[in-house]
């Protein structure tokens, strides 16, 4: 039987035309079948002993391989009087025996003349005397030929994450490879790396203890380590580490030379001139002050010695000059002298550049990276050579702060990317492990190449475990981003592990992968907790905090947690069902990040749980404390686990005590508080939507509505000791209780819902649940709104108001209008709940935005009253592409990105997602001028860069004010519901009025309509908009501000939700509301008059505690 065993097919085959090579465990029939290894017979691999060092590395590397599927080690020698099949190997310009081979026409080495990283594998007949058949892989340069071994060792099952994640090597009796003239591309980036950074807790304590105890740090050991992964995934760049705690990669002179041998260009990153880590090396007893303008000639002398050390090896010179250790300048100079001091010193580095290199200084690879205050620098004003390439830095949380503008992509250096999948700083670290989503690197990365990133990329991702994945697809996509679309790519964690563990894992793997980056899209496992030291002046740890995810609005902290433990099951499940070679990589790459991902969210959430259930004195308070230490000390357990694996190979590596101060508080135990019930049982209800403080004198169920037909949880509690003996009695019949009685020592829920076979019509029913547990009574009231006219039928396909607002996902378009250069499309996992929705093209000409013709999305609602309303976006944290539109603040974002907002023919609202505005921004005023099918559209006006589909997520710039120091948002606020509508959708009539987004830039900074708002998240790139189309219902003359001063949007929200609170939205006198309400008017709110063109006046009852 033949077996194919390309290993990730999909993700390393090489072809050329129809040309591509296979391996097969049985010979196939073509005239280019060639024989690696079988049990008759091995292949010999030859190379030339005067080509380049990693030629012979590669090979060696490459019999080891062979050996380990096979168990048959191939002979490798650079003697040139072998016999029997061979492997030929060697660059096209050091190799004699590639030379003989093409002046002989037996290859073509024509495309690879001069060419970059390319490679031809070949099977050729008679290639030398005595040979009768061989296997050439020709590479253009030294990486070229190693990068044609290391492809053949994919396809013969030898992974290169093979050592770093212990992915279980493919056994096969024998290889045979077919291989037809087949040349590898050029690289889509010339310089394609990482950045190994904040060791201090990961990598540094596992070299210096388990790997390498007798260099007691990270030295040539360790690096050669990662130097073989590098080459193996056709990287060739590699930025060391570089803190204090690890010893600098330039004082062991050993580091260079295992670089060079595996053909690694050596760099430093943003803040290390000259090869010079600032960090560790400077010393300023000796060598003086780190100030430029007070010790130019002293720093210039140490930048000269280095560049004389390293100048023998291949590199890339970082031109900087920041602070010591990645800080920012520590000078008080205005920023027009800051810009001289920066421009003569990155002259000075040129100078001693051109002074001790034997080669034009243009012709030497130089990076500039305007990381953080530098970028505000560059921006007023700073001046580079030509050649030098800038190297745009991302926010720090996956969105580029800047590309290069017209002007920048003349230049011929061009530009690069420095990228981050892993961070230590402020406002937040994650350094855990990664979950950048695979669809944000793919949307922003796309963006930079497409503006001419296509120098140098380097990926920050920390000590690297813990980002494997995200390691591959940056590499993955500097090597061929041609073959990466926004839809293909958010399989790509699904297809990488499939091609470790098994194609039959497909389908699982993809569910859980995709899930797992959902739910950390709005927040990531280590921001579950917020508390850490970069928002202290005293640099200490905050305290934990309640997160924003609230347990009594739409269950979304519930839901969170309930998705988090199915998924942590499946890979509870999936680590026992998986092999024991494959279960030590199933346990780095998938069991840990998401078991560890669902202990960290129940953890956090059950400690919030916690402290609320004490708060209400409820029975269950202790049982829930229990569960959050199980959680924490599982958490202990999974970590030893991971480090214990493989006979302790990785001990020391994974760490719970992360960030300079010892612990990360997001590790910690919460706060977690004791309740001791006692007592006769005491009943208390908790229900829908209501204060998690419990404090209001009433309890009203949101208003069922016949559109959606929702029905809501009621839980009754026991706040004493002993078994709670409870009944429920609905006033009406038409209210469905999903249970009337039961007993409990904690805790019980229930559902409520309506019989819309025989509700009543109207649009205020009232009705009420009483709740009885011997002598104690608990009322909930009940609201059905049930109009008689439109009926359901009639709304079907149409996002129709419920209590109070209109949720809409910005994907869910009824439709849209595109011209030629702006299309809009929807963007896969790129959001909260789904799927972003992009408008247009960040090169696209400007559009004008006033323009009937304009590019739009639309989406019909239906809303019962008319009035003002206030429409809500939520558009992701995109970035100006250059500096043409934006204003010279180092932090900015956004600054012209602007959008409109339109409902019916009414006037055009524009909101800005710019950072700088958002502090002044929350929302725009509309007008819904009748009730009914209402149209809506929105417009992007102004701006041709960020307005590419880019989006991490969390909630907007635009909707969320800047946190203050010691802020703490209110918790457990109502949130807008999922987005209402009524499926199938049919043809829309197109006489209604609808809904429009307009676009009138490129692209909205992509948008989408999320379920429920969830605010106050962690970092920027956890406060990220996103284009929702969220329209209140109108609030009504008196009642229209401020009853409260709640300090965000969810608090307008609550205090517009009138028809979900009340029972006395539609009244028109206070004569109709129950009589219990009227009595406790006082503790609820106030009563105030309400009167809005020429309409009686009428009175309602505000649901909100006073201040």
């Amino acid at each position: 039987m033949k077996h194919l065993i390309l290993m990730l097919s999909a993700l390393v085959a090489v072809s050329a035309g129809h040309a591509q090579v296979a391996v097969h465990e049985k010979s196939p029939e073509t005239k280019y079948a060639f024989t690696l290894a079988s049990p008759r017979q091995t292949a010999a691999i030859l190379y030339d002993a005067s080509d380049a060092a990693v030629v012979k590395r590669a090979a060696e590397l490459f019999a080891a391989d062979v050996e380990a599927v096979t168990g048959r080690r191939p002979q490798v020698t650079s003697a040139t009087g072998e016999t029997g099949p061979a492997v030929i190997v060697g660059t096209v310009g050091g190799s004699a025996l590639i030379r003989r081979l093409s002046e002989a026409g037996k290859i073509d080495t024509a495309p690879l003349e001069g060419a970059w990283e390319r490679y031809l594998i070949q099977t050729v007949a008679n290639p030398l005397p005595g040979i009768r058949k061989a296997l050439v892989i020709a590479g253009s340069d030294r990486r070229g030929a190693a990068y044609g071994l290391f492809t053949l060792s994919e396809l013969i099952g030898v992974s290169p994450w093979y050592w770093w994640a212990d992915v279980p090597v493919k056994k096969h009796a024998a290889l045979h490879v077919d291989a037809p003239p087949t040349y590898s591309q050029t690289p889509s980036v010339r310089y394609r790396g990482i950045f190994l950074n904040d060791e201090d807790w990961g990598l540094t304590p596992w070299a210096s203890q388990t790997f390498e105890p007798e260099r007691g740090n990270i030295g040539p050991r360790t690096y050669a380590k990662v130097c073989e992964l590098l080459l193996r995934l056709k990287a060739n760049y590699l930025a060391p580490a570089m803190h204090p705690v690890s010893t600098s990669f330039n004082q062991i002179p050993e580091n260079k030379l295992v670089a060079d041998t595996f053909a690694i260009v050596m760099g430093s990153t943003h803040c290390e001139p000259l090869l010079l880590n600032t960090a560790s090396e400077w010393d300023t007893q000796t060598m003086g002050p780190w100030n430029y303008d007070k010790n130019k000639e002293g720093i210039n002398r140490v930048l000269t010695q280095r560049v004389r050390e390293n100048s023998p090896y291949e590199n890339v010179y970082t031109l900087a000059l920041r602070g010591l250790h990645d800080g920012a300048m520590s000078t008080t100079l205005p920023m027009h002298e800051k810009v001289r001091m920066l421009q003569q010193a990155l002259l000075d580095q040129r100078q001693i550049l051109a002074e001790n290199i034997d080669r034009p200084v243009e012709t030497v690879p130089q990076a500039f990276t305007p990381y953080k205050e530098v970028l505000e620098i560059y921006s007023n004003g700073l001046e580079l050579p030509d050649d030098v390439t800038i190297v745009w830095p991302d926010d720090n949380y996956g969105y580029m702060k800047r590309l290069s503008g017209v002007r920048e992509q003349r230049r011929t250096g061009r530009s690069g990317v420095y990228y981050h999948v892993s961070y230590l700083g402020v406002p937040h670290s994650y350094l855990w492990f990664s979950t950048t989503p695979p669809s944000l690197m793919y949307e922003e990365l796309r963006k930079a190449y497409d503006t001419t990133a296509d120098r140098l990329w380097l990926l920050n991702c920390g000590d690297l475990k813990g980002s494997e994945m995200q390691v591959s697809l940056f590499l993955d996509m500097a090597w061929d981003i041609g073959r990466f679309t926004a839809d293909n790519v958010v399989t790509y964690p699904a297809r990488w592990l499939a091609g470790i563990f098994g194609e039959a894992y497909y389908d699982r793997l993809e569910a859980m992968t995709r899930e797992h980056l959902r739910l950390a899209f709005p927040r990531k496992p280590e921001y579950m907790g917020w508390g850490y030291h970069w928002n202290r002046f005293d640099h200490n740890c905050e305290q934990l905090t309640d997160t924003d995810f609230s347990f009594t609005n739409y269950d979304e902290a519930p839901r969170r947690l309930e998705a988090y433990r199915k998924l942590g099951a499946r890979a509870e499940a999936l680590l026992h069902e998986i092999g024991d070679e494959a279960r030590p990589a199933f346990y780095q790459l998938v069991y840990y990040p998401l078991r560890g991902a669902e202990l960290m969210n129940r953890m956090t959430l059950g400690g919030q749980r916690n402290r609320w259930y004490a708060r209400q004195g409820r029975a269950a308070t202790n049982a829930v404390r229990d569960e959050v230490q199980r959680c924490y000390d599982s958490l202990q357990v999974i970590t030893r686990g991971y480090n214990s694996l493989l006979g302790g190979k990785w001990n020391h590596m994974m760490s719970m005590r992360q960030n300079y101060d010892g612990v990360s508080a997001y590790f910690n135990l919460p706060h977690l508080a004791t309740h001791d019930a006692a007592g006769a049982p005491r009943l208390a209800l908790q229900v829908a939507g209501e204060d998690v403080t419990g404090a209001r004198a009433f309890h009203a169920l949101p208003a069922f509505d016949n559109y959606l037909r929702r029905t809501y949880p009621v839980e009754i509690y026991n706040r004493g000791g002993g078994t709670l003996a409870w009944t429920a009695h609905a006033s009406e019949p038409w209210v469905v209780l999903s249970k009337s009685a039961g007993k409990t020592a904690d805790e019980e829920r229930i559902t409520v819902g309506i019989d819309w076979e025989k509700a009543p019509s109207g649009n205020a029913v009232p009705a009420q649940i009483v709740f009885r547990a011997g002598e104690q009574s608990e009322k909930v009231l009940v609201s059905l709104f049930n109009p008689t006219a439109p009926s359901r039928a009639e709304l079907r396909g149409i996002y129709v108001e419920n209590n109070g607002c209109v949720s809409i996902p910005a994907a869910g378009c009824h439709r849209v209008r595109e011209n030629d250069r702006i299309k809009i499309t929807a963007v896969e996992d790129l959001g909260i709940e789904g799927p972003a929705l992009q408008l247009g093209d960040p090169t696209a000409p400007l559009q004008i935005f006033r323009s009937r013709d304009v590019p739009c999305a639309e989406y019909d609602f239906y809303a019962f009253d008319a009035g003002s309303v206030d429409v809500y976006t939520y558009v992701l944290p995109t970035f100006p592409l250059h500096a043409d539109r934006d204003f010279r603040i180092g932090e900015n974002t956004n600054t012209d990105t602007k959008y409109s907002v339109q409902i019916d023919d009414g006037a055009l609202a524009t909101p800005s997602s710019s950072h700088v505005e958002s502090v002044k921004f929350c929302g725009k005023r509309a007008y819904v001028r009748r009730a009914g099918v209402v149209r809506k559209r929105a417009a992007q006006l102004r701006r041709q860069q960020i307005d590419a589909p880019h989006r991490q997520a969390g909630t907007p710039h635009a909707a969320h004010p800047r946190r203050r120091p010691g802020h703490r948002p209110a918790k457990d606020r109502p949130r807008l519901r999922g987005h209402e509508t009524l499926l199938p959708r049919p043809a829309i009539d197109p006489n209604r009025i609808t809904y429009e987004i307009r676009n009138s830039p490129f692209r909205m900074p992509c948008g989408i309509l999320r379920r429920g708002a969830k605010y106050g998240l962690g970092s920027r790139q956890e406060r990220q908009p996103r284009l929702s189309g969220l329209v209140r219902r109108p609030r009504r003359g008196g009642l229209r501000r401020h009853l409260l001063d709640l300090p965000d949007l969810l608090g307008r929200l609550r205090r517009a939700d009138l028809h979900g609170r009340l029972l006395v939205e539609r009244p028109r006198t206070l004569a109709e509301a129950p009589p219990d309400r009227l009595q406790r008017r006082g503790e609820v709110g106030e009563t105030r008059h309400v009167g809005a063109r020429g309409r009686p006046c009428q009175r309602q009852i505000l649901p909100f505690l006073r201040r």
